[in-house]
């Protein structure tokens, strides 16, 4: 055990020491979103892509009378992770659509109050959502892609409460934000909330 002695300087009180051990927690827990957000945007890009490309070759395949018959269903599987995924992305870089004509011209507090209610109403949208989007999945793992008979559904559902965690994480994040700041929080260049 380390001893301290004579000539060293007095230790800082607990809760110093706790808060600074809080605050390098929370940056490891930045650093491993930052990576999580990073892995999200390329894995959304890369699915959408993937769709794209599938289609595209399937319909090239089937002019010529080679259809492809399993490349409809998993094109649904990579379009339903990729719009999830992407749903994430755009909600954290503030790029959903928002009509705020009348909540614009309300008063600020009014306004603050309308964004709080908003936040909520969003939180336990994606909590109704996480909590169906798993019966889904649980409810159709004995349904197969006809194209794909080995290939469950459930991977496809799958997407929607992973997604919905995903947003639930970027609202409570932004929500938290919003809180400390009085004001809404906005992207900027490469900036995440």
């Amino acid at each position: 055990m380390f001893q301290r002695g004579k000539g060293d300087p007095p230790l800082p009180p607990l809760r110093v020491r706790i808060y600074h051990l809080c605050l390098i927690e929370r940056n490891h827990m930045n650093n491993f979103l930052q990576k999580l957000y990073k892995i999200e945007e390329y894995a959304a890009a890369s699915l959408l892509s993937a769709a794209t490309l599938l289609i595209f070759v399937s319909a090239v395949t089937r002019t010529f009378d080679l259809p492809l018959n399993w490349a409809l269903d998993l094109t649904l599987f990579l379009f339903a992770w990729s719009v999830f995924l992407g749903a994430d992305v755009a909600m954290r870089r503030n790029n959903l659509v928002n009509v705020d004509l009348l909540v614009a011209r309300l008063p600020v507090p009014v306004q603050r109050v309308c964004a709080v209610v908003s936040y909520i109403l969003i939180l336990v949208f994606l909590g109704a959502l996480t909590g169906y989007g798993f019966w889904l999945s649980y409810a159709s793992r004995a349904r197969a892609f006809q194209g794909i008979p080995w290939f469950s559904y459930t991977w496809v559902a799958l997407s929607v409460p992973v997604g919905s965690i995903l947003m639930i994480i970027t609202t409570i994040r932004q929500f938290r934000a919003y809180l400390k700041e009085a004001r809404p929080p906005a992207a900027e260049d490469g900036e995440v909330l």
